[in-house]
């Protein structure tokens, strides 16, 4: 059995947005791996599910540029399940692709881990809310994640994911979300505050991003320190 040295960093399975990719998210939170290097190893995934590139830019990520790299745009699940597309704002009776995505991360956690927690953002922080819920079930014995950090996150509008919020969850979980995001509202975020037995929060003026200013920097180590 693997012993965690004190010091070590802690190992985190990171969840991107929709229309983004493991590479894109990767690029877009170097700012945050800079500024929490002592304290954190980002291992990053791509969504199993493909965006059609001819896609509008949605609501959910007008504001967040387009997958770079050689990887295409990918998501976790659809809300319209004929389109294959996703709107946070979407209410709807079944999604497709969710299982696809479960699985995804199974098999990440399998050949990548162990992690000791799980960062997700957008649409990647929902689904974060749900693998968490999948593991406090026991309905995911592969998942052992100590910690969740959900950024810009959202309760789903989708009917057959209401499941997930039958009971508060226990996990330690820190909530991020800006005053000025316009693709998803703040009011969206705290939507999903009470699905958590205790959330911390991290309230920044900005808008759809991760952020890592200097300023942030206690925030995030006094929620990672019980964890070291």
């Amino acid at each position: 059995m693997s012993v965690r040295l004190s010091m070590a960093p802690l190992r985190v399975l990171c969840i991107h947005g929709y229309r983004q990719n493991g590479s894109s998210f990767r690029e877009k939170t170097g700012a945050l791996r800079k500024l929490l290097k002592k304290q954190l190893e980002l291992v990053y995934i791509t969504a199993p599910l493909t965006v059609q590139t001819e896609e509008a830019p949605n609501q959910e990520n007008s504001s967040v540029p387009a997958a770079g790299g050689d990887e295409e745009p990918r998501g976790w699940w659809f809300s319209d399940i004929q389109a294959r597309s996703f709107s946070a704002q979407q209410h709807c009776e079944k999604s497709s692709g969710l299982d696809d995505s479960i699985s995804a991360v199974r098999e990440a956690v399998k050949t990548q881990g162990p992690f000791d927690g799980v960062l997700g953002f957008s649409q990647g922080a929902a689904f974060v809310a749900m693998l968490c819920s999948l593991q406090e079930q026991k309905l995911e014995l592969e998942f052992n994640f100590r910690f969740a950090i959900l950024v810009a996150g959202f309760r789903s509008a989708c009917e057959e994911h209401q499941k997930f919020y039958d009971a508060p969850l226990q996990i330690p979980s820190l909530h991020v979300f800006g005053l000025e995001d316009r693709v998803i509202p703040d009011s969206m975020s705290r939507d999903l505050l009470p699905c958590f037995q205790d959330p911390q929060l991290l309230i920044h003026p900005g808008g759809h991003f991760v952020p890592a200013a200097a300023a942030h920097r206690q925030m995030y180590q006094d929620f990672l320190k019980r964890f070291q």
